[in-house]
């Protein structure tokens, strides 16, 4: 026997334990499972009873993907956003943003670092009609363009430009 196979069989068990840790962390950093599930979110547009929200802007994912954007007032004032109809590509770190559309266009289908955008929060699924809160501080008329990118990586998979209703 070499030196490294009878190093091997003494410390067996040693490199066992050490490998659990190290393979746990690897699925739950790429999380497999992810490929082959696919949770389907489908909210109500949050409408009062006191009033219906208007429709103030409009829009469509460009390429094959397909969905709409539209953004919803409420009669209180309040503005969320609302996707219906998205299909995007799976992926754990998707999040919506709004942008300013000459800025997005530029980084369509490339990386979207050093853009001026808001964030809105995480792709909750996908596909799916879902909702956004838009904060106070969303001038649409300078933030006109929602897309949808990866947050770790800064690639952007869809650009819909806003329009007025």
């Amino acid at each position: 026997m070499t030196k490294a196979s009878v190093w091997l069989s003494r410390h067996k068990r040693t490199l066992i334990v050490a490998s659990i840790p190290i393979l746990v962390a690897s699925w739950w950093a790429f999380r497999p499972e992810k490929l082959w599930i696919n949770k389907t979110v489908n909210e109500p547009a949050p409408f009062e009873t006191s009033g219906e929200p208007q429709p103030i802007f409009t829009g469509h994912f460009d390429g094959r993907a397909g969905g709409r954007v539209t953004v919803f007032k409420k009669p209180g004032g309040e503005e969320y956003l609302r996707l219906g109809d998205l299909t995007t590509p799976d992926d754990a770190d998707a999040h919506v943003e709004l942008s300013k559309s000459g800025e997005v266009s530029l980084a369509h289908d490339g990386s979207k670092a050093g853009l001026n955008t808001i964030d809105l929060g995480q792709l909750k699924s996908d596909p799916s009609d879902q909702n956004y809160h838009l904060p106070a501080a969303a001038d649409l008329t300078k933030y006109n363009a929602v897309a949808i990118y990866n947050k770790r990586t800064g690639v952007v998979f869809r650009v819909a430009k806003l329009e007025p209703f």
